[in-house]
């Protein structure tokens, strides 16, 4: 396990609108506002055409490749997510949500795009005193949060 402390800073009740794509407007957001850590909660709708990944396509095979899921119909969500900078300092967000659709539901990661359908309604959490960051791992290809402490 790898952890270290922060403290809450800024609170930010954010309205995402229509046609807005999630990961782009949060990072633009913390880029804007200087936050270098938060972490947040999500709730609204999102719009057909949108992308979740939904896990690797086979499991723990050497090569990684993400299985694509493409949302048809308008979904409701509820999700979270956290905000570390990259290697380069860049605001990076890790979120995840759950998106139901009459008696299904489908979760799973934003990255590819997720575009928002009228309204999301988010609260971030700025997170402060905190050395974390997303820093590439060769193993996986992911970049990887490194909170810079250890405990054995």
């Amino acid at each position: 396990m790898k952890y270290s402390e922060a403290k809450s800073g800024r609170i930010f009740v954010i309205r995402l609108e229509d046609g807005e794509i999630i990961h782009e407007q949060l990072e633009q957001f913390a880029a804007e506002k200087s936050i270098r850590c938060a972490y947040l909660i999500a709730l609204g709708g999102i719009d057909q055409g949108s992308k979740l990944v939904c896990g690797p396509e086979t499991g723990r095979a050497a090569t990684i490749i993400p299985q694509l899921v493409d949302i048809i119909g308008v979904h409701e969500v509820t999700g979270t997510g956290t905000i570390f900078p990259d290697g380069g300092g860049r605001p990076s967000l890790h979120m995840h949500l759950a998106c139901g659709r009459d008696k299904t539901t489908v979760t799973g990661c934003i990255r590819p795009g997720v575009k928002i359908w009228q309204v999301l309604e988010v609260v971030l959490v700025e997170l402060i005193d905190c050395a974390a960051q997303r820093l590439p791992d060769r193993a996986t290809g992911f970049n990887l949060l490194e909170p810079y402490a250890e405990k054995r």
